[in-house]
């Protein structure tokens, strides 16, 4: 895979100082004020505005993410500057040939964080989260698992429940961007919607995770959060969108989004590649999950990243017995030829943190050996 010059992986950085601070700013007015508040033994920020001789509370975000803190301790000073967002935008899309989001998907993004979704800690999953990757890694991924009709958000319950906050409501604010948005009502619970779409089938859908009994498996859930819209609860997502990354998705100005980390969604590809699989209607979406991982993976590892994916996959592997055997089954599905190059960089990845890869239901290689060797000395 080609690497990214670090001159355009500079570039990206100061488009993403540059987007979050734009957020920020049209976020809050000046004329309210920043204040802290302990909730279950953690301290936020939140932002009081005096309105019509009350006081609106907004939450804000941890005190102890640095980016929230120095932009709430900079606040006065930030400057939003649109054409240059612009700008730095088209020079990495046109010199360093990243991808740019689709019109319609670009659109959504900016709608839902201008609405406050990614400031209540969600984030933004599947393929176009895939499509903000390749900056982060420093790699160009194949154009060809970038392709997508749909666009997938989650958040937790846990954290939709405490902020306190919320959206306005998502049909509304869909429909700001396409008129045609529609509610699609939940099969088991008519009353919540989880998933909307536009009269072209393009489908936004909003997913938790289910961490308890089965019997949660397919009930939508309420998300007080999220402007009306409950949420699909969904296993391994909580092993997804745990420590979520910022990123920015190349559209318009630049969307600043949170998306989960690359290995964390590499590995959690190759988890639900395998159930796909056994989804008659969902092959080709299984191949793209499994192609999408590989990219990932071979990618990280290329760029010396190796242990943080071998962390990753150990952490999966020592969950549950169901997550073994689809991640084992993930690996299988790879091509050969490469999926020699990812059990094998897996392999070293987990000897280099201490671990023994046969553990792991991974072989070990003489090099493996060798460094177990040099690390005991």
């Amino acid at each position: 895979m080609q690497p990214i010059s670090h001159i355009y992986q500079t570039v990206y950085s100061e488009l993403a100082e540059r987007a979050l601070d734009a957020t920020f700013k049209s976020d809050f007015d000046l004329r309210g004020r920043f204040v802290i508040q302990e909730v279950k033994g953690r301290r936020y920020w939140y932002f009081d505005l005096p309105e019509d001789g009350t006081k609106k509370r907004t939450y804000v975000g941890p005190v102890d993410d640095e980016e929230i803190t120095r932009r709430v301790e900079n606040f006065k000073d930030l400057k939003a500057d649109n054409r240059e967002r612009r700008r730095l935008v088209s020079t990495l899309v046109r010199e360093a040939y990243l991808p740019r989001a689709e019109a319609l998907t670009g659109d959504i993004i900016k709608a839902l964080a201008a609405a406050g979704f990614f400031r209540l800690r969600g984030v933004l999953i599947g393929t176009v989260a895939y499509q903000c990757y390749p900056p982060l890694i420093g790699v160009r991924l194949p154009n060809t698992a970038m392709v997508t009709s749909d666009a997938d958000f989650a958040q937790f319950h846990s954290i939709s429940v405490a902020v306190g906050d919320a959206m306005p409501p998502i049909l509304e604010t869909l429909r700001a961007v396409d008129e045609t948005f529609r509610e699609i009502p939940d099969r088991i619970d008519g009353r919540k919607t989880t998933r909307f779409a536009n009269r072209a089938g393009y489908k936004v859908e909003f997913l938790t995770s289910n961490t308890g009994s089965d019997d949660y498996g397919g009930k939508p859930t309420a998300m007080p959060a999220l402007g009306g819209a409950s949420a699909q609860p969904l296993r391994f997502l909580d092993f997804l969108i745990h420590q979520p990354m910022r990123g920015v998705l190349l559209h318009g100005a630049g969307v600043p989004v949170l998306v989960p980390s690359p290995e964390r969604y590499a590995i959690h590809k190759l988890i639900v590649s395998s159930r796909r699989r056994m989804d008659d209607d969902r092959p080709s979406k299984s191949r793209k999950d499994v192609a999408q991982a590989t990219a990932i993976i071979v990618a990280m590892m290329e760029q010396r990243r190796g242990d943080d994916v071998a962390d990753a996959f150990m952490e999966a592997r020592d969950r549950w017995p169901a997550w073994r055997e689809a991640l084992l089954d993930g690996l299988s599905s790879i091509e050969d030829g490469a999926r020699a190059t990812v059990t094998a960089g897996l392999s070293r990845g987990i000897v280099n943190l201490g671990s023994d890869p046969e553990a792991y239901g991974l072989k070990r290689s003489a090099n493996d050996d060798d460094k177990e060797s040099e690390l005991r000395r």
